[in-house]
């Protein structure tokens, strides 16, 4: 594989590193948030959220400057929004302006996940772009699995600190500063060179580097999907007849996603523990363990994604996923919370969480759309995504204290069974073929 693509892919997937440490890095200071300022139940679960809001609105829009102004600028933005949104969130003694900050990072969250999967994806070969989009995974669950650790590391050791939440929250502007730096060393999407720009030059010379004995066939069949695309009906319209196959399958596979309970568990993992019994400091360590072994399946997944294929992998951890949350929502219901019963079954939910949902979701989407609307069918998944990631997010403390957790990881364990009637009936496999090549299958011409 190119050196140099895995350096690109690699650089941009650390907006995947910011998307998960500010995702997960909350899950340690929510209980202290909520005491700092006095909060009841609702506004809590909306303070939690409110950067899911933000995520919303971030994934919504994000696409408008990833096809205005390109690829990397809006990633060299979306860094800036992190580097801000993290110093300010840990500074603030306002709840309004904490709200704001926190929204504001939702934003860069949500518009990251649009654009850095589109860009791994326009530059990598067909036969290794699954590995190397589940970078932007890889470095999701990395940037997940520090969050904790640093929450622990805080919580263990900084006991004597003065509002040590706030140090949780700002440790983030470093890397964020670092993803700026790096971001210095990427060249542009050759797909929005030439779409956008019509820079074909440019484009020639970064699909040149990308495969130097293929690039002018790579260059003649992006010349003609896109001259196709111009001259078919619907045009750049998403909601186009042409274009609701892949629509469906974004919109479904990112619902899915969310309330299979990976948020909620993610978020709240300290305090469904602490519901377990367990004490504050051993509800943060076994939270690192979600997060350890949500990163070693996820670097299990890019070995296979490209061999065994995004279906394979979806239907195996369709039944994973079906058996742990329903461990999880019996042992609520029974109250059997001896040793280690849910933390064992919630690591084996992150593992194969990691191994199928986690590790496909951004590789898939950001295929199955032709290269005039990808963007805006990477918004529509990633939309979709973090609306019912915003949902699940502040309603699961609201439902988890009226209905107790074995209604509600019971209600997770259905949406699975929904799930894997999708995967087996409709999701289509998209491994080594071409961008161009799955825009053929999938559109109505």
């Amino acid at each position: 594989m190119n050196s140099k693509v895995i350096m690109w892919s690699v650089i941009m997937a650390l907006g995947g590193f910011l998307f998960g440490f500010d995702t997960a890095v909350i899950s340690g200071a929510e209980k202290a948030i909520q005491v700092y300022w006095s909060l009841g139940a609702k506004l809590h679960g909306l303070t939690i959220s409110i950067a899911i809001i933000g995520t919303v609105f971030g994934a919504l829009f994000g696409r408008i400057p990833a096809d205005a102004l390109g690829r990397k600028k809006t990633l060299i933005i979306i860094a800036f929004i992190f580097l801000f949104a993290s110093l300010g969130t840990a500074l603030a003694t306002n709840w309004y302006l904490f709200m704001a900050l926190r929204f504001i990072g939702g934003l860069g969250v949500g518009a990251s996940s649009v654009t850095a999967p589109i860009y791994i994806s326009e530059i990598s070969p067909a036969k290794s772009r699954g590995r190397l989009v589940i970078l932007f995974q890889l470095n999701i669950v990395l940037g997940i699995l520090i969050a904790f650790v640093s929450n622990y590391l805080i919580g263990l050791y900084g006991q004597n600190l003065h509002d040590s939440w706030r140090y949780m929250l700002g440790v983030m502007a470093v890397p964020s500063i670092l993803f700026l730096l790096l971001l210095n060393l990427v060249p542009e999407s050759p797909r929005w060179l030439i779409l956008h720009k019509s820079n074909h030059d440019d484009a020639k010379k970064v699909l040149k580097v990308i495969n130097a004995e293929g690039f002018e066939e790579d260059y003649t069949n992006i010349i003609n999907a896109n001259a196709g695309d111009a001259h078919d009906k619907g045009g750049e319209n998403i909601f186009a007849e042409r274009y609701r196959f892949p629509a469906v399958l974004a919109i479904l596979f990112a619902f899915f996603n969310q309330v299979s309970g990976i948020n909620a568990i993610m978020y709240y993992a300290p305090r469904i523990f602490e519901m377990t019994g367990f004490s504050k400091n051993d509800s943060l360590l076994s939270t690192t363990y979600l997060g350890i072994i949500n990163l070693i399946f996820t670097m299990l997944a890019i070995k296979f994604i490209d061999t065994t294929g995004r279906r394979k992998l979806m239907l195996i951890g369709s039944f994973g996923l079906i058996f742990t949350l329903g461990l999880v929502s019996w042992s609520f219901f029974t109250k059997n919370f001896g040793g280690y019963y849910v933390t064992g079954s919630l690591v084996c939910f992150m593992a194969f969480f990691a191994f199928s949902q986690g590790a496909v979701i951004w590789v898939f989407i950001s295929e199955i759309f032709p290269n005039q609307v990808r963007a805006k069918g990477q918004t529509l998944g990633s939309g979709t995504h973090w609306i019912m990631a915003a949902l699940i997010t502040f309603s699961f403390p609201y439902f988890a204290e009226k209905l107790g957790g074995g209604y509600t990881f019971l209600f997770f364990t259905v949406m699975m069974v929904l799930q894997l009637i999708f995967v087996w009936k409709v999701m289509p496999e998209t491994k080594g073929k071409s961008l161009e090549n799955i825009e053929r299958t999938l559109t109505m011409h």
